[in-house]
């Protein structure tokens, strides 16, 4: 019995060890074949987005400049409106009475100086003739030129309550689009009233402000030529509005504008971009971004796709000649379309993994896939 289990031990063991040395004879898998290609470098613009506010080309408070009760609103909230329509209609027959006030006492003055008048041609020959005195006729004189006064301030009275009069009459100082309306039929109004009648903006192009810090706004300069900030100015390139579906705006933008001086809350500089907008899509408080094209000089563009990202820093893998990859840190400075710009962590000439990178590991071997030049796939793109 005892020879019968040694037997059956033996057999096992020998069992045992021929499986292992099945497995220790069995080939290594071949290294992983995957696209590699040569990084060079370029001209390129990158696009950085800077958040901006929209405001109409002009953006009024409607308020009303006499006193008295609403008796009309003639527009709706929203609606456009032209140039010298009337909005608001106020009760005017309080300055249609003081209006008529006025011209009767332009008339009274008027007949005053025919009074005087008559003093002054009754008294010249009685004077010259030594009837009566020279006094008397200084007087009537004297009295005429008060009447000529008194006929310029009832002039000036009437014109006033003319003025006044026009101002029941609340007209659109531009054309553009309505705002709420806090005030009903029937309120009364007055010129210090704290809330307008409405606000009225002119959109038919707006203004896109937005702020470069110094950083930005030193590189911004630097790239293009003129003596000035006007002459730069004049060279700059059309911009584009991102709106907030992050849909871009069909009409491009113009730079207008460079605010004379940084904030010195927020070391922000203001610029302002122009938008055509005939047909009333953006409004007064839209926001959206700036995207800023800066243009770059021989620079070292990466996929995004051959970059993996570990703890808050961006890696690529190179490739040695001996086909060992190498995890190595880049420093992004920017993007461009779907490729990133980098500053430090690869040259021109370096080879690296294009995809695939999230399985390997530190100096491990790959069986490379020559490709076309990194810019070559990047124009492609």
């Amino acid at each position: 019995m005892k020879m019968k289990n040694a037997i059956i031990t033996t057999f096992i063991l020998a069992l045992v060890l021929s499986s292992c040395a099945d497995k220790s004879q069995a080939p290594a898998p071949p290294p992983p074949l995957l696209p590699v290609a040569a990084i060079t470098s370029e001209n390129t613009t990158t696009d950085n987005d800077y958040p901006a506010s929209i405001q109409g080309t002009v953006d009024v408070e409607i308020r009303p400049q006499v006193s008295g009760n609403l008796d009309r609103v003639l527009v709706d909230e929203g609606a456009y409106v032209s140039k010298g329509q009337t909005l608001f209609k106020i009760n005017e027959r309080p300055f249609r009475e003081q209006l008529n006030n006025a011209l009767a006492s332009l008339h009274a003055a008027e007949a005053a100086l025919i009074n005087a008048q008559l003093e002054v041609d009754k008294l010249t020959p009685l004077v010259q003739n030594k009837v009566v005195s020279d006094y008397q006729l200084k007087t009537a004189k004297a009295s005429q030129k008060i009447a000529a006064a008194n006929i310029e301030q009832a002039k000036a009275m009437v014109a006033s309550a003319k003025i006044n009069l026009g101002y029941t009459n609340v007209t659109a100082p531009v054309s553009g689009y309505i705002g709420r309306l806090p005030k009903k039929q029937g309120s009364l109004v007055s010129a210090t009233d704290v809330e307008p009648l409405t606000t009225l903006s002119d959109v038919h192009e707006v203004f896109a402000y937005f702020s470069l810090g110094e950083t930005d706004f030193i590189n911004f300069k630097s790239q293009y030529a003129g003596n000035s900030i006007g002459d730069k100015i004049k060279k700059l390139p059309p911009v584009s509005l991102i709106l907030a579906d992050n849909n871009a705006y069909p009409q491009k933008g113009k730079i207008d504008m460079v605010d004379g001086q940084f904030d010195k809350n927020t070391g922000a500089i203001t610029l302002r971009a122009t938008f055509p907008n005939a047909n009333g899509t953006l409004r007064s408080g839209n926001t959206g971004r700036i995207r800023l094209g800066l243009q770059h000089d021989d620079a070292i563009l990466v996929p995004q796709s051959a970059t993996i990202e570990m703890q808050d820093k961006v890696f690529v893998f190179t490739v040695s000649k001996d086909n060992k990859v190498t995890k190595m840190p880049i420093t992004v400075v920017g993007k461009s379309g779907t490729n990133y710009l980098i500053k430090e962590g690869v040259k021109s000439g370096d080879q690296i993994v294009l995809s695939g990178i999230d399985k390997l590991q530190e100096g491990q071997v790959i069986q490379p896939e020559k490709t076309t030049k990194v810019a070559q796939i990047t124009n492609k793109k």
